[in-house]
């Protein structure tokens, strides 16, 4: 059932003036006749009629097809645009006043597009200003080069003839203050249908766009229908122009596809790619395909320069591979002296490090249920999962490939394990937990870590996930524990305690910072969109989880040298 279409207007009789007002507004280059509404004409703000001594180009026909025309005035392009109302050729007087403004003894040159309101309106016009004593055309960046109107007028007519077009459309367009038609059913597109929603060639199925750009490339380039002079071998320039309400992905997925079966099925080298919205129909939905034969001559022109706004920056066609490999990480032997696997024999620091992991890992492991409880009443119910999968891989690793004897080395392979099965935020956190950490490490230089190192790089850690995750201390994150712990690890080890008991001690403050986070409100994450009521009735699942680990390094760490020193010893 047809309906009227939804419009950001005002008084449907009004949008031609106000876009051309808010046009000339956004662009400083242009202006506008003071003849509104019948004369709406935009122009170049640096060209007098009297003074030009350019040929002037002139084109235009009825609105509804933004940016064309006015959006394509500027040096190098237009030097005038004449705006009829929506879909509706542009009155005589309005022609000729775009005419008179613009043009000087080098004359004019009118660019008609084959509609009969067209023709006659701009023929008549380029009559009426004949006898008025100037010289105009009717058929560039020609005439920006200061070519002879009738030189311009050739090249213009020589271009028209080597081009062909055919529009794909989903959608008729809804015209200001009108009902939607409703021509089109569910699951259908219009072949060959005008700009102005006349009706196309054929209705058919919505297909992949693969094979539309093929039916279209097909129908253009028809060796039976000889639309276009293009044979195999020829150079040729395309253009995928958006009808309206075409979104630009899908666009560039057309004209993805068209490259290639210009190259392969067609034989032909493609010189310049344009893909955008040129020429519309209001809004549309659908592209055309645009083909043009090309030689230098052709190819200088379109890449000339232009102030147009609507126009792309030219390229001269020397364009790099269009793609290129993937960087592969640093081989170990680039990086590192030690091979990036378990060593056969573990250095102090080796055992001590393993001891750590594990530990935490574990810890997070034990912890799967209650994070998901947790998470279930603050979140979307998976952090124990999530977390879960992160230590898993990182337990299944650490067996067979972390060096260990290398701290810095170990914590960046952490990193990679957690990257590669832990979804979500909590996997980007982590990993940058871990490449931050591994940054502040090597970043030593030294070999043997020494606890002034560790404390460093957990206040890079969290330094990088604050930063690049927006959330500080008291957001109720995993922040909340790891930032009281950092904090406490670095005063206990300037107050001069060993560097296991200033572990320990810091463990202490990374649990009683997540339990905290009951009396926060939460400012990051999905939690900061639950009711403050139901926020308070547990802790942050991340925090906890971030406690937990943290804690259970530590406690591993201090057990490890209790058990291996004499009695009546204490750890260094």
């Amino acid at each position: 059932m047809a309906s009227y279409g939804k419009k950001l207007i005002n008084d449907p009789n009004d949008v031609v003036t106000e876009f051309i007002e808010g046009l000339v507004e956004s662009y400083p280059g242009m202006q506008y006749l003071d003849g509104f509404p019948e004369v709406k004409v935009v122009l170049r703000a640096d060209v007098a009629g009297a003074k030009n001594d350019k040929v002037a180009i002139i084109s235009g026909g009825g609105s509804g097809h933004e940016p064309a025309h006015a959006g394509f005035v500027g040096e190098g392009m237009l030097t005038a645009a004449i705006c009829g109302d929506v879909f509706a050729s542009p009155q005589v007087d309005s022609i000729l006043a775009g005419i008179r403004a613009v043009t000087g003894p080098m004359g004019c040159l009118l660019i008609v597009k084959n509609y009969t309101g067209d023709r006659l309106n701009f023929g008549l016009a380029a009559e009426q200003a004949k006898s008025e004593g100037y010289k105009v055309e009717v058929a560039g960046a020609a005439a920006a080069a200061g070519l002879p109107l009738e030189d311009v007028a050739e090249e213009a007519r020589h271009a028209s003839e080597l081009v062909g077009t055919m529009g794909v459309a989903l959608s008729v367009c809804t015209l200001p203050g009108q009902v939607t038609p409703d021509r089109l059913g569910s699951g259908k597109m219009e072949l060959g249908l005008g700009i102005h929603g006349e009706p196309g060639a054929a209705v058919a199925d919505i297909q992949p766009v693969a094979v539309v750009v093929s039916h279209v490339l097909k129908q253009i380039l028809s060796a039976e229908t000889n639309y276009v002079p293009i044979t195999r071998g020829s150079r040729v320039v395309l253009m995928v122009n958006g009808l309206g309400a075409t979104p630009a992905m899908e666009l560039m997925i057309a004209a993805g596809k068209a490259v290639p079966q210009l190259q392969l099925e067609h034989g032909l080298a493609v010189e310049r790619v344009y893909t955008g919205s040129f020429m519309t129909s209001l809004d549309m939905a659908g592209f055309s395909i645009t083909i043009m034969k090309a030689d230098q001559a052709i190819l200088q022109r379109l890449d000339a320069a232009t102030t147009a706004p609507y126009w792309p920056v030219g390229v001269d066609g020397n364009r790099p591979p269009a793609k290129i490999p993937v960087p592969l990480p640093q081989s170990p032997s680039a990086r590192s002296d030690v091979s990036l696997c378990r060593p056969v024999q573990l250095s102090k620091q080796g055992i001590l490090l393993e001891v750590a992991i594990e530990a935490a890992a574990t810890a997070v492991v034990n912890l799967k249920d209650p994070l998901n409880e947790w998470d279930s009443k603050v979140g979307d119910g998976d952090c124990g999962s999530t977390m879960y999968r992160g230590a898993t891989a990182i337990l299944e690793d650490l067996k067979k490939y972390y060096p260990l004897n290398d701290a810095a080395e170990t914590v960046n392979e952490m990193g990679s394990s957690i990257s590669r099965v832990m979804g979500g935020t909590s996997g980007i956190m982590y990993t940058i937990l871990c490449k931050a950490a591994y940054a502040s490490l090597k970043a030593n230089g030294q070999s043997d870590v020494t606890s002034n190192h560790w404390a460093e790089a957990l206040e890079a850690s969290t330094t990088a996930v604050s930063k690049y995750g927006g959330a500080i201390a008291g957001f109720r994150t995993l922040l909340d524990a790891l930032i009281p712990a950092s904090q406490a690890l670095q005063q206990r080890l300037k107050a001069g305690d060993d560097p296991v008991t200033a572990f320990v001690l810091s463990s202490e403050a990374a649990l009683a910072g997540a339990e905290s986070t009951k009396l926060m409100q939460a400012q990051a994450g999905r939690s900061s969109y639950v009711s403050p009521e139901i926020v308070a009735s547990v802790p942050d699942p991340g925090a906890m989880a971030a406690a937990a680990w943290y804690r259970a390094a530590a406690l591993a760490v201090r057990n490890t040298l209790e058990s291996s020193l004499p009695a009546g010893s204490s750890a260094p």
